[in-house]
């Protein structure tokens, strides 16, 4: 066809510069050059590459390729026939130009339109879907829509509340409305499906918008917020139906990607709790970052196992290392970092769970404040740059064993840090939506059981951030370390956990209280009604980042803390252990003790006067040096 094309159309062109008049003198002229201007038309179509794309998905780009293509080879022919001194009109060139440009162009629409024909002659099977947002999400959702699911999705239209787009048309598809016309859109154009392509909504506007979809019968599915897009990517694949995050989304953390990168990128990486909810996720942000190695440390087999073969399938070319081993090991952690010689440390390892750590208080110590202890001096003493800890709001004027035990494990780091080179650092958050043993799966698999769903008190309201985000804010807490900080995340304002069970049973098409009940079954030990991120007197000290904030603490006595960690290294009774931190941090207060027996409580008490008595534990500790 191009050589049928590229062959006529300098006789078309000279018979239209000609007005249709007869000169055998030009025409013998133009017979002469044809094949030259045929070979050297198609060797630069071939050069520029129109024989290798498929014109059925053809774009603005394909349509930029057959311009350069024909103006490139127009100038070398007009060179040619200046060459030949073949005399032809000079506007013959511009002609040639214009009308190869139309054949060539149009003669590869025609291929789309065929495919456009045949894609389309069977709409009636189709599902009719309707896309909220008529932006760069939405756009990429369309144009996908139209090119990989024609067979199974018509895509009807789209409705956005900007005003500019009303009436325009996107892909060909007009823009039918705002948000509120939802409900008349779908009855009107009969929709199936609703995608709301907006991954930066905030979470009270998807929440309005998500009340429209209710009063139809679609089915409605969105794209994961700008937390959970690490690449920025968008495609139909990441669609899913709606979920609590999505109406708890807050604002995208806006990150300092050169920041993190300069104290990532080429680094040797360390993280610890590496198969937890915060630890696998920090890895996945942390690979995204090109460090030099990436190491993952876990006591758990299988959640190491499933986040390394993750990893390695996402990026093959950097050096990964799955290690099985405990925090608490000492002599293990040594060997790991002799071996490894990990330049920054992301310490997620913890026991968190508060009424399995109140019932078995020695472990939370063992495990939270040394197996942190171990893990930082271990940092120390072979020379890591960054160390940041994951910290909870539970540690502040904390009332159950786990709150309590991170924030001695905050001590300890504070106090190491005060001769290290090490930058050490904790970073204080609330709780996260959808992580191992958090409330979210539990009413989840409530809801699945048929109900109830159990809440300890009606009044209950907890901090929550996604996953993702808790993450990309770790990252950045740790690229502003100075060393000594304990940074606190702006959690937002609190959630109510009854509220929160009615949305998740809104989402799972039920009526709260109707299909599913909502029971209250008390506090449990060590649990509070309202968690804070700081105490009264600790106030904050505002960072360059607009949501991760300084906690002003008080230095740590260090004397009475070595005393305090002496203890508690030999101590296994329960009571015993909780009085020790209940002297270590003032502001523990421990429900558990009001429940103690009279002989019990004796022996508390023995256990208190020799920790206060006189000066004791300002005294060198004899065996310090084995902590």
């Amino acid at each position: 066809m191009d050589l049928c094309i590229v062959s006529i159309s300098p006789y078309l062109s000279l018979y239209l510069r000609l007005d249709g008049a007869f000169s055998s003198h030009f025409y013998f002229n133009l017979f002469n050059i044809i094949p030259a201007i045929v070979v050297i038309r198609l060797a630069t179509f071939y050069i520029f590459g129109l024989y290798k794309r498929l014109w059925r998905y053809a774009s603005i780009n394909e349509v930029l390729v057959i311009v350069s293509a024909v103006t490139v080879s127009s100038i070398l022919i007009a060179g040619y026939i200046y060459a030949v001194s073949a005399p032809l009109p000079k506007s013959i060139h511009f002609l040639d130009w214009f009308c190869t440009i139309l054949f060539i162009g149009t003669s590869r629409f025609c291929v789309r339109l065929v495919h456009y024909w045949r894609k389309h002659k069977n709409k009636n099977c189709c599902v009719n879907v309707l896309i909220v947002g008529a932006g760069d999400a939405g756009a990429m959702i369309a144009r996908e829509l139209q090119q990989r699911y024609y067979a199974s999705k018509n895509l009807i239209g789209f409705v956005d509340d900007d005003q500019y787009k009303h009436r325009q048309r996107l892909f060909g598809v007009k823009v039918l409305g705002v948000c509120k016309d939802i409900s008349s859109i779908v009855d009107r154009y009969q929709v199936d499906e609703i995608i709301i392509a907006m991954p930066s909504l905030e979470g009270r506007v998807l929440r309005k918008i998500i009340n429209e979809c209710k009063a139809t019968k679609c089915s409605v599915k969105t794209l994961p917020g700008m937390y959970e897009l690490i690449d920025g990517k968008v495609s139909v694949q990441q669609l899913r139906n709606i979920d609590l995050e999505d109406l708890l989304r807050r604002d995208p953390v806006k990150l300092d990607l050169e920041e993190i990168a300069s104290y990532l990128s080429g680094k040797r990486v360390l993280v610890t709790g590496a198969g937890g909810s915060i630890g696998s996720e920090l890895c996945r942000q942390i690979a995204n970052m090109s460090p030099k190695t990436l190491t993952l440390l876990g006591k758990g087999e299988n959640s190491i196992y499933e986040i390394d073969r993750e990893l390695q399938g996402k990026y093959p070319d950097l050096a990964i290392e799955a290690i099985i081993a405990d925090v608490r090991d000492e002599k293990r952690i040594d060997s790991i970092f002799k071996q490894c010689k990990p330049q920054v440390v992301f310490h997620a390892a913890a026991h968190k769970h508060v009424p399995l750590m109140e019932a078995q208080p020695s472990e939370a110590v063992r495990n939270n404040i040394f197996g942190t202890k171990a893990v930082a001096e271990a940092a120390d003493r072979f020379g890591a740059e960054i160390f940041v800890m994951i910290s909870t709001d539970k540690a502040v004027n904390p009332t159950s064993v786990m709150g309590a035990t991170k924030r001695m494990a905050e001590l300890v780091i504070q106090n190491i840090s005060k001769t290290s080179y090490t930058k050490f650092v904790a970073v204080r958050f609330g709780n996260v939506l959808g992580s191992r043993g958090s409330v979210i799966p539990l009413f989840k698999k409530q809801i699945a059981q048929g109900g109830p769903i159990t809440i300890t008190h009606p009044d209950m309201e907890r901090y929550f951030m996604t996953i993702p985000e808790a993450s990309q804010l770790v990252l950045q807490a740790g690229a502003l370390a100075k060393g000594g900080e304990v940074f606190v995340l702006d959690m937002g304002e609190p959630v109510k956990i009854v509220d929160m069970a009615s949305d998740l049973i809104q989402l799972s098409g039920l009526v709260p209280n109707k299909d599913i009940k909502i029971q209250f079954s008390g506090l449990r030990p060590g649990e509070k009604l309202f968690e804070e991120l700081l105490t009264a007197e600790e106030g904050t000290t505002s960072t360059k980042h607009q949501k991760i904030f300084v906690a002003n603490l008080r230095k740590v006595d260090e004397q009475k803390l070595y005393h305090g960690l002496t203890m508690l290294k030999n101590e296994t009774r329960a009571d015993q252990v909780i009085t020790i931190l209940m002297n270590l941090i003032p502001t523990y207060k421990s429900a558990r003790l009001q429940f103690c027996s009279s002989t019990e409580k004796k022996e508390i008490e023995v256990v208190k006067s020799y920790y206060d008595t006189g000066e004791q534990w300002r005294q060198p500790v004899a065996n310090e040096g084995n902590l």
